[in-house]
């Protein structure tokens, strides 16, 4: 009797656990691309991409102009602007 229960919890525990780490990197990886974000955003994140470790670049848009920053450990910083045309 209690082997049974000791075998039940071997087997079912390892299995609910990934069932629930499996659900939340889903989540997590589709969260950006559901329907019904908010449209009266004054910016957006275009694009950003890791130069190392500690620092990252990242495309903005802001009242149609598209800012290039910088964010790493120290803060963020402005690289270029581009003026709408």
């Amino acid at each position: 009797m209690m082997w049974s229960y000791i075998l039940k919890l071997v087997v079912l525990l390892p299995l609910v656990c990934g069932l629930m780490i499996g659900c939340l990197w889903a989540w997590r990886k589709l969260a950006s691309r559901m329907p019904g974000q908010p449209a009266n955003r004054m910016m957006k994140v275009q694009e950003t991409m890791m130069i190392s470790p500690g620092l990252r670049m990242a495309v903005l848009e802001f009242e149609g102009r598209k800012l290039l920053v910088a964010v790493g450990r120290g803060g963020v910083t402005l690289i270029d602007k581009i003026e709408p045309k």
